[in-house]
């Protein structure tokens, strides 16, 4: 058996009252909005209702993910990790400039069909959002992937609630809906080398690009299942949430690595989050060490695993949108097993 051990953070680390907008994706408290997204209790809700739940879920998963605390090469609440041009009151004031972006995301989507129309529609707003944060933050490119990741997901959570069949909606459809979007092609995309298109030419991996693609194939199939397996085991949220960030950095070819340091940047990040779940995780004693030295490692190499982090707040940014969809459904239909519900496959209240 695995020995537990507390790990020593701080408690605000765990559940910061920093990363909570409208939603409290945390607590029961607080989600009297969230049946925005459900068209439970009669007549379905406005776009704006829904654009707006969304919004707060999304820019809170950002505020969740940059609080996280210690993140590898990250910036967190203790340090800047590898990022001499940021901290952690510049990762909040960019994670809440992109509030109103994420609403319009979804604004734009409400009850769309993926095509090439919305996918432009969509890149228009995504560049707008993306010059908001730079004139937010001077310049510093803190949210450039998760404007990208999060905003699919926004727009594909978005088309999919009026128009799921029999009422049912998940992860997988949201994530599936958002890949086959990104699928389209954008015209009026300006020519450009950026870092992802730059980690394509060299090294030939698809990067945030190819991960959208693929539906999101480390948030459905690797971040999600490891956070509900951490909770299956009764961890604490902290060590779940750094568990389920290095079940990803494990297995992702992070484009943000492979820029800063290529393939041997990419291969001692892995190496390192394998072996800290080997030892038990970061809730365990070995496993905490290994934690910290990774991030000694990587600070001293200038590395960060964005890449990661960024499909970290899309795994969280799902499962809050599960969760309150859970909940939305136990208030419109009063007591039922929550447990048949878990996955997030739910029968609209009639």
């Amino acid at each position: 058996m695995k020995s537990m051990w507390v790990a020593p953070m701080p408690d605000d680390a765990t559940l910061s009252s920093e990363a909570a907008l409208t939603v409290d994706t945390r607590s029961n408290e607080g989600r009297g909005s969230v049946d925005a997204v459900s068209p439970s209790r009669g007549a379905r809700r406005s776009s704006v209702e829904c654009a707006r739940v969304l919004a707060d879920l999304a820019a809170g998963a950002l505020l969740e993910e940059a609080e996280l605390t210690p993140k590898p090469g990250l910036v967190d609440l203790e340090s800047s990790g590898s990022h001499q041009d940021m901290d952690i009151e510049l990762m909040r004031r960019s994670a809440r400039i992109l509030h109103p972006w994420f609403a319009k995301f979804a604004e734009i989507s409400y009850g769309c069909a993926p095509g090439r129309e919305l996918r432009e529609r969509l890149g228009e707003a995504g560049r707008d959002a993306e010059k908001a944060m730079l004139r937010e933050t001077g310049g510093v490119n803190t949210h450039r992937g998760a404007i990208w990741t999060l905003g699919l997901l926004v727009a594909g959570a978005a088309m999919g609630v009026p128009q799921v069949d029999g009422g049912k909606l998940s992860a997988q459809q949201v994530a599936d809906t958002a890949g086959e979007l990104s699928r389209w092609s954008d015209r009026f995309l300006p020519s450009g080398h950026s870092h992802g298109q730059q980690v394509r030419n060299k090294y030939g991996f698809s990067g945030a690009r190819g991960e959208a693609q693929s539906g999101f194939y480390h948030v459905v199939q690797i971040g999600l299942p490891a956070l509900r397996d951490c909770r299956s085991r009764g961890l604490a949220e902290v060590h779940c949430r750094l568990d389920t960030l290095l079940a990803i950095m494990a297995s992702l070819d992070d484009s943000c690595l492979l820029h800063r340091g290529g393939t041997l940047a990419l291969a001692r990040a892995k190496q390192g989050a394998k072996a800290v779940l080997a030892h038990g995780g970061s809730s365990a004693a070995e496993g905490w060490d290994l934690l910290k030295a990774l991030d000694r490692d990587m600070v001293s190499r200038r590395i960060s695993p964005g890449g990661s982090a960024d499909l970290l707040a899309a795994t969280l940014f799902l499962d809050s949108l599960m969760e309150a969809l859970v909940q939305s459904q136990a208030q419109a239909s009063g007591p039922q097993s929550m447990r048949e519900q878990s996955e997030g496959n739910l029968p609209w209240s009639k």
